[in-house]
This record gives structure tokens, sequence and C-alpha cells, in this order.
């Protein structure tokens, strides 16, 4: 894709998606297409993972693009927010983890595309806030539902209603990465997790992905009885037997995504 602003490469089954938007990666509206047209391709493609980084290690995303903010009304704000929640929903709904690898900081819409992955590595220099309020809005791209959801409704208005920063390590303790790493070390210890994730049953991992965001927003019954019903599809596949074989044989098991 010439002239995009996200960088894809893919590489032993695992997906490296770059953020590229210099200086600081704000989300415009190519970014929000070019993720878009990223995550459609990768619909086509036999990957086990994908890592959502940047080309700046100073800058995961700076936010959104103030500039834009200025014009908007009703109609332009609906659709604007609109446009990358329909995009984030994709993300958040790929069949593989996407796991998002963050170093320097990251603001607004940038931590709520990281809210959008399954997991969240962040390095130890990370500062991250959400500061929408202080700009007279709040966070659109489903910040404010994603949040609290993640770390709880106190604690996701806290940062909400006040814009403060934090840094990683107070992410960390409260669950707003699932992985903290050293600086300059998130990249690589993504790409470390994705490669383990890739060594497991990909229908495994998919189903299993599939029914934890969809059991989050139903009833504890039902959500088991869903976990119960795709469970025995599992015990139909090639992969399962394959991974018992295995197991009795002591040997490094060969799935086929099958």
């Amino acid at each position: 894709m010439p002239d995009s602003k996200v960088l894809l490469k893919v590489e032993n089954k695992i997906a490296t998606v770059i953020l590229n938007n210099p200086p600081v990666n704000s989300i415009d509206q190519q970014v929000v297409d070019d993720l878009e047209n990223v995550f459609d391709r990768l619909q086509n493609e036999d990957i086990r993972a994908v890592i959502i980084a940047s080309e700046n290690p100073k800058a995961f995303i700076a936010g959104g693009d103030i500039n834009q903010f200025v014009a908007w009304n009703r109609e332009a704000g609906v659709q604007a927010t609109q446009r990358g929640n329909d995009v984030f929903f994709k993300i958040e709904q790929f069949p593989c983890p996407v796991i998002c690898a963050i170093d320097g900081f990251v603001f607004g819409g940038g931590m709520e595309l990281a809210l959008a992955c399954d997991i969240r590595v962040m390095a130890a220099n990370v500062t991250l806030g959400f500061p929408e309020t202080t700009l007279g809005i709040y966070p659109g791209y489903g910040g404010t539902q994603r949040l609290p959801r993640l770390i709880g409704t106190g604690m996701a208005k806290k940062m909400i209603f006040s814009g403060e920063r934090i840094n990683a390590e107070e992410a960390y303790r409260m669950g707003l990465c699932e992985h903290l790493s050293e600086k300059g070390k998130a990249f690589e210890d993504a790409m470390q997790l994705a490669l383990t994730i890739a060594q497991a049953g990909p229908v495994a991992v998919s189903t299993a992905k599939k029914i934890i965001n969809q059991g989050m927003n139903m009833n504890l019954k039902d959500a088991i009885a869903m976990e119960t019903a795709n469970f025995g599809d599992i015990c139909e596949t090639y992969d399962k037997t394959e991974g018992a074989k295995a197991f009795q044989e002591k040997r490094k098991p060969v799935f086929k995504g099958e």
C-alpha cells in the first residue's frame, strides 16, 4: 500500500502492524482507513497472532488529530466516531489474538486502540492517559465502555474525568496492561508472547477468544452453556486429536488449524 500510514509484515505466522504517521502517530481518517485495509488483508493470511506497534519508539499514538476537532458539528462527530468504532470492533473481533506493543507515550485514541486489542505489553517508560475531557470532549472510540470493563468503573471514571497521566507501572497494577517490559523491550516481549501463542492450537485459541469476548456480555449460566457447546465443536477437530496424540507420544503437536 503506497503512502500508507500503517505498514504490514508477516513472518513465522505472526503479523506485525506498524503505525507510521510522523511525527507522533496521531490518529486521523487515513490511519483509521489504513488499519481497516490491513486487517481486511490479514483475514486471508495464515497467521496465529498480530502485533500492533509503532515505527516511532518515542510515541505509540499521541491521540486523535486535534486540528480536525475544531470544525466538527454533531453530524461530523458522530460520523467520525462511528467510523473509528467500526474499525476498532473489527480489530477486537479479529479471529486470532491481537497484542499491542507500546513504547513511549500513548494518549486518547491510542489508548482506545490498545483497549480494542486482546493483550497490552507496555515498556516501563510509557506515559499514558485519556486527556479528552481537558479538550472539552470525551473518549469516543469505545474508551468509556472498554476501560471500565477492564479496570473497573470507579478507576475508569477517575482517569477519564480528570484526564490525568499515569505511568506503565501504575497501569500494570490496575490491570490496564498485562505485561510490563523494560524500556525499549515492549516489541521484543510482544513477539515472544506471539510466538508462544503460535505454538498452541489455532482453532482452540480462536474459539477461546470468541467465547471470552461474547461471554463477557452474557449472564454466567448462558455463557457457560455457550462454552460447553463450543467445546463439543472443538472435540470434532483434527487439532484436538493431534494435541492428545502428541502428548501421549511425548512430541510436539503439528496443528493444522482444522
